[in-house]
């Protein structure tokens, strides 16, 4: 059996314009955190949207043997779980309430969630002050991280995460990067985020998949996959990775490949 999530042949998109096309990507781990880069427009949000069925796609989906592209959409969301980059607004309920619901309506796996198990989650978020906070008065910055726990509540076997550092701080941007791959690890799903910030990528990530016009320029290992040459490539920067003083790779951008060398 195949044990992590395998695109093959597949094309994503809309009914006027594919974004994606016939993308083939061998297997993305379990346990492990993939990180998908690429410039705007390349297809990254379309990818995710489109293996958690919001968007028409062809082709194979593998999720550890199941083919999920045949299923019935309430079928494979309890299998899938998919964080936008924008969150509905607010309804007023309290975090704590809204979580419980998020999971009992996914129908998740497992048995039904306690409240001990919420606000634990929540803890290990940094939000557990929280719990009895209204959705609709919370920021942008919480919402993301509250989004985050009523997806993780649900126990999923993929979990798809668009962006989920875009409202958060430096501070909190480490902090939930450092739990995702935690909790991946610790409930071995597959777990793909799209982020724009290349340093997060080299710094947490573990896998690595990089698109450009909807299709991969790259997969594997984060330092296999961004090198000088796939950021001028696909970004057009002329950039170099180096280690700081603690041993961790960083791109550091010298300016445009359209650029003459100083």
């Amino acid at each position: 059996m195949m044990d992590g999530l395998a695109i093959k042949g597949f094309h994503a998109g809309y009914p006027k314009r594919k974004i994606i096309s016939n993308l083939n990507v061998p297997l993305l781990p379990r346990g492990k955190i993939t990180v998908l880069l690429g410039p705007n427009g390349c297809g990254k949000s379309t990818l995710l949207r489109s293996i958690a069925g919001l968007n028409q796609a062809q082709g194979e989906l593998w999720l550890n043997g199941t083919e999920l592209l045949s299923q019935p959409f309430a079928r494979r969301a309890e299998k899938v779980v998919y964080l936008p980059q924008s969150l509905p607004a607010g309804v007023h309920l309290h975090v704590l309430e809204s979580i419980i619901v998020a999971q009992r309506a996914s129908g998740a796996r497992g048995s039904a969630t306690s409240e001990g198990e919420v606000m634990a989650l929540l803890e290990r978020l940094g939000i557990a002050h929280l719990a009895l906070s209204y959705l609709d008065q919370l920021s942008g910055g919480q919402k993301q991280l509250v989004g985050l726990a009523q997806s993780l509540i649900r126990r999923p076997e993929l979990l798809l995460l668009d962006e989920p550092l875009s409202a958060l701080d430096l501070n909190y941007q480490f902090h939930v990067m450092d739990l995702v791959r935690r909790e991946t690890s610790k409930r071995n799903i597959v777990t793909v985020v799209v982020v724009h910030d290349i340093n997060i990528a080299l710094r947490h990530g573990q896998h690595v998949l990089m698109l450009q016009n909807g299709g991969l320029i790259a997969d594997g290992l984060p330092e296999e996959v961004i090198t000088p040459e796939s950021l001028a490539k696909v970004y057009g920067v002329r950039g170099r990775i180096e280690r700081c003083s603690q041993g961790t790779p960083q791109v550091l951008i010298d300016g445009l490949v359209s650029e003459p060398v100083s």
